[in-house]
């Protein structure tokens, strides 16, 4: 009975940590590149096209730069960034793909308000 009553504090301690290796967690691992990045959350994952631009520019750190940085402070510049960081021979839309991706980061980034995309979670 002490071991019980001495074991129930103990998983209490353990559980949050536990909530936290589980698919819920963050995934905000690091990659060389954008492209890397997209490569994992579109083609492997299975993600759209604009959830995964979005999530790379927010959720990642890209390079040397940290998270929610390489996309840059407003929609032109992570059109920018990542018309030229990204290919998708697959993606007939890829352009338009960006640049509604990049208007929804503006403001699931953090950076600006209205409405946001679909992957604002």
């Amino acid at each position: 009975m002490r071991f019980v009553r001495t074991l129930i504090p103990v998983v209490f301690l353990l559980a949050p940590f536990a909530c936290h290796s589980g698919d819920d967690a963050p995934d905000n691992d690091p990659f060389d590149t954008y492209q890397d990045c997209y490569n994992e959350h579109h083609m492997t994952e299975g993600f759209d096209t604009q959830c995964a631009i979005e999530i790379c520019c927010i959720d990642h750190p890209i390079g040397s730069q940290p998270m929610n940085v390489v996309c840059g402070s407003d929609a032109a510049t992570c059109d920018a960034y990542v018309g030229s960081n990204l290919t998708d021979a697959n993606d007939p839309t890829l352009g338009s793909d960006i640049t509604t991706a990049c208007g929804f980061y503006f403001v699931d980034s953090g950076r600006g308000s209205g409405t946001g995309g679909k992957c604002s979670g």
